[in-house]
């Protein structure tokens, strides 16, 4: 097997507002992608790594099963590199201003590394990494 793209697909509440979100932070929308009330998708990075987000009822029954209740729990943490220092806390206060929540607050974390962490509408976990 080669697979030749691979992409995330993850479950929100609410299209529009995980839409609004997104373009908000200045992610570039997944053309053909993004006009429905069941999905809005973004690409992220130079590699263009695409993210769909299905209304949570959709993604339920493409898995035959539940969707993760992320105020319970954790289903995987995405991470955006930051050029630099100053480039990771503009993100912080764009995610604040989008609707997002900092779940832990830009600081140094170690002799050269600088970030924060974050959570989306749906509570989707990233982290804003600089080294």
């Amino acid at each position: 097997m080669r697979p030749t793209k691979i992409w995330a697909n993850l479950g929100v509440k609410d299209v529009t507002t995980t839409r609004n979100f997104y373009s908000a932070l200045g992610f570039k929308p997944n053309e053909g992608y993004d006009k429905t009330d069941e999905i809005t998708s973004f690409l992220f990075g130079n590699d263009d790594f695409v993210i769909n987000f299905f209304v949570q009822d959709s993604l339920k029954n493409a898995l035959r099963g539940e969707v993760a209740d992320l105020s319970k729990g954790n289903e995987v943490i995405f991470t955006l590199w930051a050029d630099n220092k100053e480039e990771a806390d503009k993100w912080a206060v764009e995610v604040r201003n989008g609707g997002g929540k900092i779940f832990d607050e830009p600081a140094e974390f170690g002799p050269g590394y600088y970030g924060f962490g974050f959570s989306d509408p749906d509570g989707h976990k990233w982290n804003v990494f600089n080294c």
